[in-house]
């Protein structure tokens, strides 16, 4: 069964600049998520960390040196781990740092930056875009934590973005994930050891919706995914969907107003209850049909069922 449930706005940026291409919700502490305002601009070349205060809908911006694809809070104190156009790197939001771990990240092509990842025991997983998302090129990579090294898994994906990580022991773990373009969502099996996927296998087949898997999440109990669509047609609303893994049904929809570009979905546990924070985004959308999204850009907050929420951790910079 289908249940539908509207999502309520939660935070419309007041700059249009943070408006853009906002993604990458997650919680960082009580009452407070980290979001990422990825591009300032259709021709800004850079972007910023941002901290939302839930109770009071108030929002700090910290800009970046360059597009951030991805940030997760680390055990560090006021620290994100964040990849950074082709850099992956540490920042301190009360100093301003920025220090490096990895750069030339993707370096063998021209025209990627890194895009979404994902982050648990200390480990990271990300994918890069190619710019144009015109070409099979970008790089799929494994930052292992226990040595600092830098794997690429895979070189053929256009706009690599939503992960989902289910760790099955201390060396192997369920990798879900999503290439934009294929409007697919595949799945692997990582060996952490021996820095190698399995061959990819099609969990879910979404080519015959009109808009297009963004970010993605899995469900508490690990057997949902659920996923934001980025519909770059004119609709009256956005959708962030739940299927189950087994079957592919689709389990829940969730709309977003007035805003049809939804980018990222998380679920946070917020006063006792656990809702879902989704990102939507301006990017692309021509000045035409602002006036028929007028929330374009926002980002919204629904109460769920759900007793807990998903796993997030904090990336673990001690095991590194």
């Amino acid at each position: 069964m289908n249940e539908r449930q509207q999502a309520d706005v939660l935070y419309s940026p007041p700059l249009e600049e943070l408006q853009f291409l906002p993604e990458g919700p997650y919680p960082y502490e009580d009452g407070v998520i980290s979001w990422v305002a990825i591009q300032h601009g259709p021709d800004q070349k850079v972007g910023s960390l941002n901290l939302l205060n839930l109770n009071s809908r108030t929002n700090q911006s910290f800009q970046l040196p360059g597009r951030p694809g991805f940030a997760f809070p680390t055990d560090g104190a006021h620290e994100f781990i964040i990849g950074c156009e082709r850099t992956l790197g540490l920042y301190d939001i009360l100093t301003g740092t920025w220090t490096p771990l990895a750069e030339n990240i993707d370096g063998q092509v021209d025209g990627t930056i890194i895009n979404d990842g994902v982050t648990w025991d200390g480990n990271l997983l990300f994918g890069c875009k190619d710019l144009k998302f015109q070409e099979a090129k970008a790089g799929l990579y494994l930052w292992r934590g226990s040595d600092q090294k830098l794997i690429q898994l895979r070189s053929d994906q256009t706009c690599s973005n939503g992960k989902v990580i289910v760790p099955i022991s201390s060396n192997r773990a369920t990798l879900y994930d999503i290439d934009t373009p294929t409007k697919k969502v595949v799945r692997y099996q990582l060996d952490l050891a021996a820095g190698k996927l399995t061959d990819r296998e099609v969990v879910l087949d979404l080519t015959q919706c009109d808009d297009f898997p963004d970010g993605m999440i899995g469900t508490p109990d690990q057997k949902s995914l659920i996923i934001s669509f980025y519909n770059p047609n004119a609709a009256p609303f956005g959708e962030t969907r739940q299927y189950g893994i087994a079957d592919g049904k689709l389990e829940r929809t969730w709309t977003t107003p007035g805003s049809p570009q939804a980018t990222c979905p998380q679920l946070v546990e917020f006063q006792g209850k656990v809702y879902l924070i989704i990102t939507t985004a301006v990017e692309h959308m021509p000045q035409a049909r602002r006036a028929d999204s007028p929330n374009a850009g926002n980002l919204f907050m629904a109460l769920t069922d759900f007793r807990t929420a998903s796993e997030a951790p904090r990336f673990k910079k001690a095991s590194s």
